[in-house]
């Protein structure tokens, strides 16, 4: 037994030896890949700027080159051009947010004729996700994270609400305002308004619904895009102390918002790791093979007076 022994833990050492040269010698290498990092996101959207500063880090921590590419206006039509493009130009892999599935569909199912790796990530669903052919999606599932901001809402005694919607050609968007309606429990009506992206717009518009109904209860803001107008109109009314503010996102004048007590609570959907982690996966991929089995949910996350001292100083780079 002990002659067994001693030869058993000999071979032991010798191949744990083995395997130390292996994992010397096969130390992972650049392989070129590249990849193309596809938005819905109008150049004027600054909440964006953590998610490219993510892609960045991403690239370089793993050598390897991303192309960012967005319509510049926001407009889904350019969106399905800029992903045929990118599909003619045979990336190692696509991804890209489901501004609107029936859109792009059409182009990722040339992808995924063409065998070309698609993460789907930021708007839309995982069972979109899947019905585009791509690997995983990961991002925020938006009606759950408004139902649980009209939870939270609801508990605080609001029964009615003002949605700003300033994308609401993306369904995504709409989907966060009536799951927050459904936390209310009411049903999502004329209380949400379509508010474009100008700053002034914005501003104008809720103005003009507050005046017309005195007695709304809470605003839900769907980013920093309308969040930061939509606190001008209130302070210029002012309401800021008599109206319920919950927002999606973060930008350091939401933070601001949030410590002084102007705004009650933010939704963070984590966007760094919507940039940096389809990267990772799509690197390990191409070298190796590998893919999560799950999809991934960065979020939602509720950011509030109590704990913002946490990420105040990360907003609008990191969180």
């Amino acid at each position: 037994m002990k002659t067994f022994l001693k030869k058993s833990t000999a071979l032991l050492v010798a191949s744990a030896a083995t395997l130390g040269a292996m994992s010397l010698s096969t130390t992972v290498q650049a392989e070129g890949e590249r990849f193309v990092f596809i938005s819905h996101a109008p150049d004027s959207d600054s909440w964006w700027n953590v998610i490219k500063n993510a892609v960045k880090q991403a690239s370089d921590d793993y050598d390897v080159t991303v192309e960012y590419r967005n319509p510049p206006t926001g407009d889904l039509a350019d969106m399905a051009r800029i992903v045929e493009q990118a599909i003619a130009t045979k990336p190692d892999g696509i991804v890209v947010s489901i501004a609107d599935f029936d859109t792009l569909e059409g182009p990722l199912e040339k992808a995924t004729k063409r065998g070309i790796p698609v993460i789907t990530m930021n708007s839309g669903t995982q069972i979109q996700s899947k019905a585009l052919g791509a690997l995983l999606h990961i991002g925020q599932p938006e009606f759950a994270a408004g139902l649980g901001a009209g939870q939270r809402a609801r508990a605080a005694g609001v029964k009615n609400f003002l949605c700003v919607n300033h994308y609401i050609m993306n369904p995504a968007s709409v989907e966060r305002c009536m799951g927050f309606a459904k936390g209310l429990g009411v049903e999502l009506g004329s209380q949400m308004i379509d508010s474009q992206t100008d700053p002034t717009n914005v501003e104008t518009k809720v103005s003009a619904y507050l005046r017309k109904n005195p007695n709304t209860q809470a605003v839900l803001t769907l980013g920093p895009t309308s969040a930061h107008p939509t606190l001008r109109a209130l302070e210029k009314n002012k309401m800021h102390d008599d109206v319920y503010f919950a927002t999606f996102d973060l930008s350091g004048e939401i933070s601001s918002a949030i410590k002084d007590g102007r705004i009650d609570f933010a939704i963070d959907q984590q966007p760094y790791l919507q940039g940096y982690l389809p990267i990772t996966f799509l690197t390990l991929n191409a070298r190796y093979g590998l893919m999560p089995s799950n999809d991934v949910n960065s979020g939602p996350g509720f950011i509030t007076k109590n704990n913002i001292d946490l990420v105040e100083e990360l907003a609008g780079e990191f969180r």
